[in-house]
This record gives structure tokens, C-alpha cells and sequence, in this order.
């Protein structure tokens, strides 16, 4: 299995308890993707990346997939795989990389907490240089078609606002159930935003987001799931997850990969 290597890499890592979703970690294994870990240049500091490549005869177009602020967890790089099983290079960087103890990534954490308040200290303009690294990495591949998409989830979904507003040769922005960007003026590509019906801290902003992006006349097209919470496309994956969470991700799944395809 093409994940063997990989497993045995990283097996320390698998289990710290930061990383860890165990349903996911199974899923990736059990994938006939081939996936690797790669390390590019960021501002002199060294950037790693998970990239998942789907079964496809022509060049495919790339997804930056932007973690939780858990950090590049099992599930996001689950999520990284899923995407390559639609026709996507999907891209994940962590952006934790050299911030854990020792100068590791996300998965040498000691327990989520830490992994969560490593990342809510990241300087934004350092996150949005680790996202260009990223990005051009993935144009810069020989299977890719050179079109770049960025999805993000919770605070990486914020962080995929932004870095619509930053880069303008993005195809487009899917940002699940995050804020704003602070200035939306600068952006180019169509913003589709994925959010969940019992989150009342991100929706409360949605109004002014939706304002911002018209007056500047930018795509904007949100969609709130019935029954859903924040975080619904990870629980509504997890076996345990809650009923509301699961038929907002499988709406929410099925609308992103109609909206890849434009």
C-alpha cells in the first residue's frame, strides 16, 4: 500500500493525541492515492506539505487545503485524499511547521490544546506566505494544470477569506464556516462560503461579510446548513458524529464538488 512508507515514517506521530483521529487515519490507509510529504522554502524556514495526487490520465487542477486551528490533523489530511479521489492535487500545508516542541510540525504536539493555541498565535502574514508557498508549489508540479483553488475549514476557513484577498490568480475560494477577510477589495475569485445553522458566532458576521462583498462587487454566494454545527464536515465524517453534522456534510460535500468543476 502506497501509505505504508508513510505510516512508518510517521508512526510517532500518528499517535500523538494533537493529530490523532483514528477513523481518518484508517481511511488514508486504506487509499490507493498516492500521497507523500514534501518540505518547500518559506521565508527561510522550512514549510512541510502533505499532497495527495488523484488517478487521472490528464494534468488536474490544485486544491491548498487549509487546516483547523488543531492544526494538520488526520482528518485534514483525510479530507487532502478525498479531494484527490475527486481529480484534485490537493495540497495541505502545515502551518505549524518548526513551531512544535523540538521545531516539529502538528503532529508532535503534546495534546490539542497546545496545537490550538500554537496556532492562534501564527502570525497572519507569516500564514499567508506559507499559503503561497503552497500554492505555487502546486503549480509548479508537472501534473498540474497551473488553476489553484484554496479551501479551508473553521480558522482555516478565515485564513482562505484572506488569502483570496492577497493572491488574485486563485480560480476560487470555498471557506467553510470562517470569517471575513478584513478588506475584501482586492479579491478576484468567487468566494462560496459553507456555513452551519447552530453557529451563531460566525453567522452573526455573515450580514456585514455578505454588505462588504457586494459593495465591492465581488462573488460571494453563502449557503447556511439546516442542523449543522460548527465543524460539521469533520463530525458529520466522525462515526460518532451528531445526525445534523452528517447531512450538512454530505449536502456541503456534494455542492463542493459541483463548484470545483466550474
Amino acid at each position: 500500500m502506497r501509505y505504508r512508507a508513510l505510516a512508518a515514517l510517521a508512526a510517532l506521530a500518528l499517535t500523538s493525541p494533537a493529530n490523532t483521529q483514528e477513523w481518518a487515519r484508517k481511511t488514508l490507509e486504506k487509499s490507493p492515492r498516492h500521497g507523500e510529504w514534501v518540505k518547500v522554502d518559506s521565508g527561510g524556514r522550512p514549510l512541510h506539505l502533505f499532497v495527495v495526487y488523484p488517478e487521472v490520465k490528464k494534468k488536474a487542477p490544485a486544491v491548498v487545503v487549509v487546516h483547523e486551528i488543531f492544526g494538520l490533523t488526520d482528518w485534514a489530511r483525510e479530507t487532502a485524499d478525498a479531494l484527490a479521489a475527486e481529480g484534485y492535487i490537493a495540497v495541505a500545508p502545515d502551518l505549524l511547521s518548526g513551531a512544535a516542541p523540538g521545531g516539529g510540525k502538528s503532529a508532535d504536539f503534546p495534546d490539542v490544546d497546545a496545537a490550538r493555541a500554537a496556532v492562534s498565535a501564527l502570525d497572519p502574514a507569516a500564514v499567508l506566505r506559507d499559503l503561497d508557498a503552497a500554492a505555487d508549489y502546486a503549480k509548479s508540479l508537472p501534473a498540474a494544470d497551473g488553476r489553484v483553488s484554496v479551501a479551508g475549514f473553521c480558522w482555516g476557513g478565515g485564513q482562505s477569506f484572506r488569502f483570496a484577498a492577497h493572491r488574485p490568480d486563485l480560480r476560487a475560494a470555498f471557506v467553510f464556516y470562517g470569517p471575513s477577510a478584513p478588506d475584501v477589495a482586492a479579491i478576484k475569485a468567487p468566494v462560496y462560503g459553507f456555513y452551519a445553522e447552530n453557529d451563531a458566532r460566525i453567522n452573526a458576521t455573515l450580514p456585514d461579510t455578505g454588505q462588504a462583498m457586494k459593495a465591492a462587487g465581488k462573488t460571494f454566494e453563502p449557503v447556511t446548513y439546516p442542523g449543522g454545527g460548527h465543524g460539521f464536515m469533520r463530525g458529520g465524517e466522525d462515526p460518532e458524529g451528531r445526525p445534523g453534522d452528517k447531512k450538512a456534510r454530505a449536502q456541503a460535500w456534494k455542492r463542493l464538488k459541483t463548484l470545483l468543476k466550474k
